[in-house]
């Protein structure tokens, strides 16, 4: 693999170095983000792996040779494969760590010297300044941020999309009716190309966010149908049936070694269908709302 990576014929001031991660396959690595022509801003401190970490090292001290200087590390939100080398690379390069305040309490060996909140803006200096805004993009994790460079319509996306596998909503922590929301902002914003977390970059993002929306509703109405074929439409008194019965029936499409993945994110798709008055839940079963929401 080839590295650092161009993002594309006309984005300035922004360079990719993916690095070898413990993530989710079929991922393997996890993108790093530089972003500015003068004053620089890397995101995605991600790799924990030794041999990784030293080449990330030289990417990033290589930009003094370009008249460029480091100002930060920034988390797009807390998850292993995106924070593995956050304490290392800012003790070695002696940064601070930028993230959301939620990220706080989620990684207590990395301390944040600046807390970045939804619609500020971060202004990077140079000779093109660049200019980002920071977006509070809950639903996957709570302190998900994506960064947008409304000059060239570049929106450093984390976890909200990949262009290669997909995106868990583990309802541990996640929130299926917050990501579908974020999903359906991201879309509206006109971003001309998306940097993800994980894969190359995505040209006409809108497409993709509202594809991933498609694919989630598509499967909410999967869900529903498992439901109402394990008869727990029945208002009347219906025990309801357990998440282990409804997967094999709402991810039948699914290879069933990929079954402990889809178990949580078809309890996200559930616990959004509660919040709607569309499910019922009894400990740990679940039924079908009666249509007139009784």
């Amino acid at each position: 693999m080839t590295r650092p990576q161009p993002i594309g014929p006309g984005v300035r001031g922004v360079e990719a170095f993916p690095a070898r991660t413990p993530t989710l396959p079929p991922a393997t690595h996890t993108n790093s983000y530089a972003l500015g022509g003068g004053e620089v801003l890397l995101v995605e401190p991600a790799t924990p792996f030794e041999d990784e970490r030293r080449e990330w090292l030289a990417w990033a001290r290589g930009f003094a040779s370009q008249g460029r200087s480091l100002v930060a590390i920034a988390v797009t939100h807390h998850h292993p494969d995106h924070v593995g080398g956050a304490r290392f690379f800012a003790a070695e390069l002696g940064l601070p760590v930028w993230g959301h305040a939620e990220a706080a309490p989620r990684l207590p060996d990395v301390p944040l010297a600046r807390r970045l909140s939804d619609g500020e803006v971060v202004r990077l200096g140079g000779p093109e300044p660049m200019a980002l805004r920071v977006l509070h993009t809950p639903g996957h994790a709570p302190d998900h941020l994506c960064f947008l460079d409304e000059a060239q319509g570049v929106l450093v996306c984390g976890d909200m999309v990949a262009s290669v596998g997909t995106i868990l909503i583990d309802p541990r922590e996640g929130d299926m009716m917050e990501y579908l929301a974020q999903l359906e902002r991201l879309a509206g914003l006109g971003a001309q190309v998306a940097l993800p977390a994980h894969g190359a970059p995505i040209d006409a993002p809108e497409a993709l966010f509202r594809r991933y929306i498609t694919h989630r509703l598509g499967r909410e109405q999967q869900v529903v149908a498992a439901l109402e074929a394990a008869g727990a439409g029945d208002a009347g008194g219906a025990s309801g049936t357990s998440l282990d019965a409804l997967l094999p029936v709402a991810y039948a499409d699914t290879p069933p070694f990929l079954w402990p993945i889809a178990r949580l994110s078809l309890e996200a798709h559930l616990i959004k269908l509660e919040r709607e008055g569309r499910a019922l839940r009894h400990e740990d079963r679940w039924r079908r709302a009666a249509r007139n929401g009784a």
